[in-house]
């Protein structure tokens, strides 16, 4: 005869009132896999019904296999776990990013909150409050994407059943208006560049007329310069690690992905340019040379140039020619919007740019302006004038 299995079954539970009058639901989860014993939890309310209620939830989502065992841990030290383990891959800038966020903003309002306590409403006040703290709309939305990271990674390892970040309101973020140099001030720049015979001039052409960021032009090698073919390799930027005095290291473009871009002739020639500056250079600093990275734009000594210093030569030399606000981004923008202008298609700019998807760049600089619409109207005219007897 076969024994009865006293064990009492998963998803079963008792309700019994406490000495101190409340109620106390109590039910099973399955066993412990070690010890054999079974795991039980308790709920608790104020009356028969309401545990009872909460009971009969439970027991719903143990027998529909959609239970969620409770976690006392707390989000801040969740937030401590998930920066530390699961962001493999990630540059050190964004982690960087990540952790401020967490410090600045996240752990001080919910981090001594448990991670299965917060309710989206308290994600949303949290928004709420940023917002009202005059803090930009972009700032905003990226601390509401680390929570948002966070909370998707508890879900993934069985912490929680639902994301409390995914039905926030966030601010609109405005995108900042392009603004690349005009004609007039290309000229201006490049004329400012002879007469001074400025140390970076061909650093600033060279980005000016590829489009390239300040970071993959600093980290340009001659190893990826290929004079025969007349092309350029971008598989690598110089880019500061976050922290003072941590230093520089060259890796992988903004998204990732190399790219070979095919600049003009001019270019090419202003390259072969700066290989015999930097043969001048390494002559007169000769044993002293050190460019072990094979960079095309170095220091007298063959190191690498540091961001801030070329950053701030760009500032002055626009402020001499009365445009101090434009920034050394405007020189990308203004190689992408000369290239739309002059008939470049939009699928090209990308791929130039480096840019995920075309609909990226087209949303950056779909913008069509004065010159491009007068034109645009003049070759309909004579494609009208070509077929009709207007």
């Amino acid at each position: 005869m076969a024994r009865k299995n006293s064990r009492r079954e998963s998803g079963s539970g008792s309700i019994r009132q406490r000495d101190n009058g409340t109620w106390e639901a109590r039910y099973t989860v399955g066993y412990d896999p070690e010890t054999g014993k079974q795991i039980r939890r308790s709920i608790y309310g104020k009356s028969q019904k309401e545990v009872s209620t909460k009971l009969r939830q439970i027991t719903n989502e143990i027998d529909t296999g959609i239970y969620t065992a409770p976690c006392d841990i707390k989000f801040g030290s969740w937030l401590d776990t998930w920066l530390a383990e699961y962001l493999v891959g990630r540059s050190p800038l964004t982690v960087s990013a990540y952790e401020g966020n967490c410090r600045n903003y996240i752990k001080p309002a919910l981090g001594n909150v448990r991670l299965d306590a917060i309710t989206p409403v308290m994600v949303q006040k949290l928004i709420n409050s940023l917002s009202a703290q005059n803090l930009s709309a972009k700032t905003v939305k990226n601390v509401h994407g680390v929570i948002h990271r966070a909370f998707e990674q508890a879900i993934r390892i069985g912490y929680l059943r639902n994301n409390p970040a995914s039905v926030c309101n966030l601010p609109k973020v405005v995108k900042p208006h392009v603004k690349p140099l005009s004609d007039s001030q290309i000229t201006a720049f490049i004329h400012k560049l002879y007469e001074t015979e400025h140390p970076f001039i061909i650093l600033y052409l060279v980005t000016l007329f590829t489009g390239m960021r300040q970071g993959e032009v600093l980290g340009l090698s001659w190893d990826d310069v290929d004079f025969e073919r007349g092309t350029i390799s971008i598989h690598q930027q110089l880019r500061k690690l976050k922290g003072q005095g941590n230093g520089y290291e060259l890796a992988r473009p903004k998204d990732g992905d190399s790219r070979l871009i095919k600049p003009a002739a001019a270019v090419m020639d202003l390259l072969r340019q700066q290989q015999q500056r930097q043969y001048d250079m390494m002559k007169i600093a000769d044993c002293a040379w050190h460019n072990p990275d094979n960079l095309v734009f170095t220091n007298e000594m063959g190191g690498h140039l540091v961001h801030v210093t070329v950053y701030k030569a760009y500032k002055s030399i626009m402020k001499e020619i009365g445009i101090p606000n434009t920034r050394f981004h405007d020189l990308r923008h203004t190689f992408a919007v000369v290239s739309l202008e002059n008939g470049d298609d939009v699928k090209t700019v990308q791929e130039n740019l480096g840019h995920a998807t075309a609909s990226f760049t087209l949303d950056v600089y779909g913008h069509v302006n004065d010159r491009m619409r007068k034109e645009s109207a003049e070759r309909m005219d004579s494609f009208i004038h070509s077929i009709s007897e207007f």
